[in-house]
């Protein structure tokens, strides 16, 4: 075996160095014949493969190519591609034509085909790799804020948080509103996989959505399709819009046969004093003073050093700090005091506030990223191998979060019309220590509401580091050192934290077939599977917390998540483009998409605390384990679509597409539907005789999309519980299902107009859409005298319409200098219109912490918040009855 690995190694050198030495090489530069600017990024291609970009800043290149080229491509955005001629020449200045009408401009539309984007009816906007890449970040998608119109993205604070981005509002009211990603054609799934605690506001952890595995080093671009008809052909997962993103590619480097590049970034996060909380420091712990007797009702009066006299004690216990006003000069027991290990055991202390308050607590955090890339190729074979590390610490004690990310993609040009393209892609993921989020059990929570300012937190950083004992500021009792609300700290970042780690494979193979030169043929194959790991863990001796199946309050415990994932894909398409009269050109698809889904989850916990502490096993629960949490979902999805589209003079453009799919998460009557899309542009430009305006377009769509809805939703389902003696005990869920039921539709009106002016220094994209979804899959409440809280029904229906607008200008350019602005600005107003019979609200998420629920209100926008508050009398005093 490694003499063959060690022939092949021989057998790849000696291919590049052939390649090299058979290479010819050409040089020159590449300038604007606008006004001789250089044109760095131009692309020049050889016989169909990119062999070189243009990187330096002058436009000057040097390239190898094969010995018997006999024209080289040159393209570039905004400019005319050329075909230059190389006739035996070694030295070659091309100059790039203006395209004035912008319409060579060229965007990644719906199943990764490459348009023009004078041609298309609806909106695209691109974001650039080096965009994303401008600011690190452990999620690519916080780069995404602010630069796509109508796009609203929220990032989150927490160290391998969440991100969530919705294009264009949200469609549905229990379902997923989140954009579909596609990369390079695969689609990959993005889930949120938190537990019902976390997304409640009560207590867990936030692991992410799994879309931030994508390594931001590896995008070239990404194309954002905002509307129905943009999307209609990915079918009913592209009901939320999608976000399209097209990696980097190898090439023939100029002037070698193999290119390498390293680069390294580390960047640094401090917690931000602005929203932190300002702790005042003139009244210590306590909740009020209101204890009996004495000069100091804030504080207790009792002999605690036992010498027949009382002595003032701080009210420990209580986690407030509404107490005794701080006198520098009044000597108090605080907790400190009843620990032997401390240095104040049984000693007085002033009472003062504490030097160290909450926010040193927090340390520095530090991300480091490291790439290495190494690209190349030839005439028929070209590659990519990226592999990207990044190391982070967050601004809390003990939190980390390791990537490893690998990528390998190759394209080989088999014959002069078939070539073959694969990718593979491996990303292992492994957090520690992610920080509580919610209410409960988050050290946030302590703070920001409940906490002393007499407690000094370096002191409890210190008495934890030297004995790894949970010593609290906050136990029950002067003779009771146990914690009561609030455990130390430093024993909850460094006992009770999660570990988590997941494997990832991201891969395709694709075959495109040139038929004639109108006609060709795309098959692909894809895969997308994960397995996850997460487990949490509370030590002996901690104040109760949720954790578990469940979600008790318990002492002690440890549970464990373990998912297995699996999508895939395959896709046949036949693409058509063809002049059909010197003035009108047909372009036109067909195709058809098969998707298989898989979903295994099992969530197991200890029951009733751990039997041995330090041991985190399923094996040492104090009690009798309770049946484990087990899910699997199985999807199954296919689809057949077909598009065409016509262009008239190069000046009208008509646009229709149609899909079918069929769906396992309806039923075998209502499993099939279908919707259509219609579009048409028109470059007005084509007729205005203005030197100003160098390109102009209206643009106007209608579309229809199917949503299949959620797994699960057909058939009742049994909950199992602890079995009764030998017998196996379980129980109907307290949701009625719906077997009848059919597809959600989301119904989408948009125009819009785009013009570049005064020589494309500014450009302007702006949209007005409405979108309609009707039928909604919801749950409906119920009499419970039926047995069910709620049954699933199709009833509602939610409208979403606004305006957005990507205003673009460069007010600076020289051959040395260019200065580029951009605005993007967007109002959506969302509305729901209709829910089942006379129901006036649907609850999305009730039994938030305070009595909060989020709700679907008629007339009020999806995710009205909603709790109670008193009724107040005209002069503002609350009204007691």
């Amino acid at each position: 075996m490694k003499r063959l690995v060690l022939f092949l190694t021989l057998l790849a050198f000696s291919a590049l160095q052939l390649l090299q030495a058979q290479a010819v090489e050409i040089s020159g530069t590449v300038r604007s014949s606008d006004d001789g600017s250089p044109m760095p990024g131009a692309s020049v291609i050889v016989k169909g493969t990119t062999i070189g970009t243009i990187s330096d800043a002058n436009g000057n290149y040097v390239l190898r190519v094969p010995p018997n080229a006999s024209e080289l491509v040159v393209s570039f955005m905004g400019m005319k591609t050329q075909d230059v001629r190389i006739e035996g020449r070694t030295i070659i200045d091309i100059m790039l034509e203006v395209d004035i009408l912008g319409q060579f401009e060229v965007v990644v539309t719906a199943l990764g085909i490459n348009r023009e984007k004078k041609s298309l009816g609806y909106a695209v906007q691109e974001v650039s790799g080096e965009e994303i890449n401008k600011v690190k970040s452990d999620n690519f998608i916080n780069s995404m804020a602010g630069k796509v119109s109508g796009v609203y993205v929220k990032p989150n604070g927490n160290i391998g948080g969440s991100t969530n981005i919705v294009i264009r509002g949200a469609k549905s009211f229990i379902g997923n509103n989140q954009a579909m990603f596609v990369i390079d054609g695969v689609p990959i799934d993005n889930s949120i996989i938190n537990n019902d605690g976390q997304v409640s506001g009560r207590s867990g952890y936030d692991y992410g959505n799994t879309a931030s595995d994508i390594n931001p080093n590896d995008i070239e671009s990404i194309s954002v399709l905002k509307g129905a008809a943009a999307t209609a052909l990915y079918g009913s997962r592209a009901a939320n819009g999608v976000i399209m993103i097209t990696t980097k590619k190898g090439s023939m480097q100029a002037g070698k046969a193999l290119g390498v590049s390293l680069n390294s970034s580390v960047s640094f996060g401090l917690y931000d004093k602005s929203t932190f909380p300002k702790y005042q420091t003139q009244y210590g712990g306590g909740y009020g003073p209101y204890y009996s007797g004495g000069n100091h009702p804030g504080l207790e009066e009792f002999d605690l050093d036992g010498d027949g006299s009382d002595d003032l004690v701080v009210p420990f216990y209580e986690d407030a700090s509404m107490g005794e006003k701080f006198d520098p000069n009044l000597m108090v027991y605080q907790w400190e005091s009843l620990y032997p290990e401390s240095a104040t055991y049984q000693q007085k202390t002033p009472w003062v506030a504490a030097k160290n308050g909450p926010g040193s607590f927090f340390e520095t955090a530090v991300s480091l990223t490291n790439n290495i890339e190494l690209v190349g190729g030839g005439e028929k074979l070209t590659y990519r191998l990226s592999y990207t590390n990044l190391n982070q610490t967050g601004i809390m004690p003990n939190s980390l979060l390791r990537k490893n990310n690998l990528m390998l993609t190759a394209t080989n040009n088999l014959t002069k019309n078939f070539k073959v393209t694969a990718s593979a892609n491996y990303i292992n993921t492994k957090g520690k220590g992610r920080n509580s989020t919610g209410y409960s059990d988050n050290i946030m929570s302590s703070f920001r509401q409940w906490y002393q300012v007499n407690v000094d937190i370096k002191a409890l950083e210190k008495l934890y580091n030297e004995t790894h004992r949970n010593m609290t500021w906050n136990p029950t009792y002067y003779d009771d050192l146990s914690p009561i609300y609030w455990d130390n700290p430093y024993w909850t970042r460094f006992q009770n934290y999660e570990t988590d780690e997941r494997d990832r494979i991201i891969g395709y193979v694709q075959a495109d077939y040139k038929i004639t030169s109108w006609l060709n043929l795309m098959g692909r194959a894809s895969v997308d599977t994960y397995s996850n790991l997460q487990e949490e863990r509370r030590a002996v001796g901690s104040v109760p917390g949720e954790l578990g199946v469940g979600r008790p309050d318990v002492t002690s415990g440890y549970s464990r998540f373990n998912q297995s994932f699996k999508e895939f894909n395959v896709d046949f398409m036949a693409n058509f483009n063809k002049d059909l009269t010197e003035n009108i050109n047909l372009t036109a698809l067909l195709g058809t998409n098969i998707r298989r889904l898989t979903d295994d989850r099992v969530f197991a916990s200890t029951n009733g605390g751990l039997s041995v502490p330090e041991v985190y096993a399923l094996n040492v629960s104090a009690s009798p384990m309770l049946p484990p949490e087990e899910n699997l979902q199985q999807i199954g999805t296919n689809g057949i679509f077909g598009g065409a589209s016509l262009a008239f003079y190069n000046l009208i453009y008509l646009d229709g597409s149609y899909r079918m799919d069929q769906s396992s998460t309806l039923p075998s009557d209502n499993r099939t539907y279908f919707y259509p899309s219609v579009s048409l542009s028109f470059l007005f430009s084509e007729l205005a005789d203005a030197s100003w305006l160098q390109y102009g377009k209206v643009r106007l769509n209608y579309a229809e999309v199917g949503n299949g809805g959620q797994w699960g939703y057909l058939r009742d389902i049994y909950n199992t519980a602890s079995p009764f003696g030998n017998n196996s005990v379980a129980s109907v869920s307290s949701t009625k299902r719906n077997p009848d039921l059919k597809e959600e539709r989301t119904k989408s009106l948009e125009a819009g107009i785009e013009m570049n002016m005064f020589q494309n220094r500014l450009k302007l994209d702006a949209a007005v859409y409405q979108a309609t979804t009707v039928d909604q899959i919801m749950p409906v409440d119920l009499s419970l005298a039926t047995g069910y809280t709620n049954r699933i029904y199709n009833a509602g229906d939610m409208e979403n319409k606004g305006i957005e607008a990507s205003l673009t200008g460069v007010p600076v350019k020289t051959s040395d200098f260019q200065w580029d602005i951009s605005l993007n600005w967007t109002r959506n107003v969302n509305e729901v219109k209709k829910l089942f019979g006379d129901i006036q609200n649907l609850t999305i998420e009730g039994g938030l912490q305070g009595g909060v629920s989020i709700n679907a209100r008629i007339g009020e926008p999806y995710g009205t918040i909603q709790g109670s508050d008193f009724v107040y009398h005209e002069n503002g005093e609350r009204i007691v009855r």
